[in-house]
């Protein structure tokens, strides 16, 4: 199983000693963390909680599970293992997107309609004449 825990919904102003002091109804508490925002330090309102045992995992899920702590229900689950992410700005890559095209954009599968970017009578090669198959003069 795992002795990490998640702690979901929790209220902004729940601090890690409040968790600390609710778990420890399950067993020894090993550690309590609350994530916080990187830029406002706020709390996102998720924490992970490790008990020192997976029976007393087993034991702070069926006790806090539901409980209401700061006016909000918690939600407690074992925690899943964090997934790598390689690139440092959030989002799935473009080969790691899970679509089957390989995450290239298709017009025809698209729900926007119409193509993407395309000519919108813009001469993008500058101003060159026309050859004479595209009814421009012969130089």
């Amino acid at each position: 199983m795992g002795n990490k825990l998640y702690v979901g919904n929790l209220s902004y102003a729940t601090t890690e000693e409040d968790l600390k002091t609710l778990f420890a109804n399950a067993g020894t508490v090993a550690s309590v963390e609350v994530i916080k925002d990187r830029e406002t330090g706020r709390s996102k309102g998720f924490a992970f909680v490790q008990m020192s045992t997976d029976a007393e995992a087993e034991k702070a899920i069926q006790v806090v599970n539901g409980q209401t702590l700061g006016n909000r229900d918690l939600r407690v689950s074992i925690a899943r293992p964090r997934e790598e992410n390689r690139s440092g700005f959030g989002g799935p890559r473009r080969s790691d997107s899970g679509r089957s095209d390989g995450g290239r954009y298709d017009a025809r599968r698209s729900d926007r309609g119409g193509e993407r970017g395309g000519d919108r009578g813009s001469d993008r090669g500058g101003n060159r004449s026309r050859g004479p198959r595209d009814g421009g003069s012969q130089r």
